[in-house]
């Protein structure tokens, strides 16, 4: 008989967890593993508030395991240290992202890849290699693997730092990745949300030229007079559109909702890339001709696509520029 996830481990635990798709947490005692060799146990402080956080409490993309406890930014202070773990020390402020294991043994993990690992495990709502689920940051503390857990810096903060472990890496790693980082150059940020927001600082941090593409005219004011972008465009206003068309090197696409790509592509230079970042529960339709007429690039950087959609596939029938790349 299966245990209760109460019972499941010697550490007893305190989370919030949601039971259905209604989207409502509630308390949730559970249990964690003891610190083994190469753990470190964390005293949760901090926890952000992912997108993905709301997908999965509501099984928007149908793939939760009730109960779960979301989060997957988390920020904490080391309580405990196995034998092994020599990085870090009781006392020290760290982090823990989007994954918490993998094989270990794999090509990918030998080339410390661990993110493409076949196996690699989720920080909740993924089987643990004892066969038992995971569950997030939403709770006062956590065991991880001590090669899935980050210094934080002494110079950022807790609180607000904590969105850096997924939102942040999720726009900085494809941006490194595809050269979208020359200053100058001219970048668009499609969504003013979580993902857009750190794209918008990271961009202007790289000296880009930044405009927001956006749906809503109110956030106009925040774009430019909080985040710092140098300009604003009202993605269904004709007149704006027409207006930015062909002025961007760049355009990262933070839209989780389904949405057209064809205006966005036409925003783009000769030679542009267009850096898809947002999971959609519905296919994107994506025109070809625009890219294979302007040299454009649609570059989707699916966030741990193998492992959330294992039936995804995308099929071109004309020669274009289609890369994947999984963050």
């Amino acid at each position: 008989m299966a245990k209760s996830p109460e019972e499941e481990h010697p550490q007893k635990v305190f989370g919030w967890a949601a039971r259905d798709s209604s989207g409502s947490l509630s308390p949730f005692p559970f249990s964690r593993r003891e610190n083994a060799d190469g753990d470190v146990t964390i005293k949760v402080l901090y926890c952000g508030v992912c997108h993905s956080d709301l997908h999965f409490v509501k099984n928007e993309w149908g793939i939760t395991n009730y109960p779960i406890v979301p989060g997957h930014e988390i920020v904490g202070v080391v309580t405990k240290t196995g034998k092994s773990v020599t990085k870090f020390n009781k006392g020290d402020r760290v982090g823990v992202g989007v994954m918490v294991g993998s094989c270990n043994t794999c090509e990918t993990c030998q080339q410390d890849l661990e993110n493409y690992c076949p196996k690699v495990i989720f920080t909740y709502n993924s089987p643990n290699h004892d066969k038992t689920k995971t569950y997030g940051g939403y709770s006062d503390m956590i065991v991880v693997d001590h090669r899935f857990v980050v210094r934080f810096p002494d110079n950022l903060p807790s609180d607000s730092g904590a969105p850096l472990l997924c939102a942040g890496i999720t726009v900085y790693s494809p941006m490194k990745y595809y050269g979208m980082t020359e200053p100058g150059k001219h970048l668009g940020v499609a969504g003013l949300g979580g993902l857009g927001h750190i794209a918008v600082k990271i961009g202007k941090a790289f000296g880009l030229k930044v405009t927001v593409i956006s749906t809503s005219p109110a956030k106009e004011d925040e774009a430019i007079n909080r985040l710092g972008a140098d300009s604003f465009v009202v993605s269904t206003d004709p007149a704006q559109l027409k207006a930015a068309m062909g002025t961007m090197d760049y355009i990262i696409d933070t839209v989780s909702a389904v949405h057209a790509l064809a205006p966005l592509i036409g925003l783009l230079k000769l030679n542009g890339k267009l850096v898809t970042v947002g999971l959609p529960n519905k296919p994107l339709e994506l025109p070809i001709f625009p890219l294979v007429l302007g040299m454009r690039i649609q570059q989707l950087t699916i966030l741990y696509v193998l492992f959330f959609f294992p039936s995804f596939k995308i099929t071109v029938t004309m020669k274009s520029k289609i890369n994947l790349f999984l963050k």
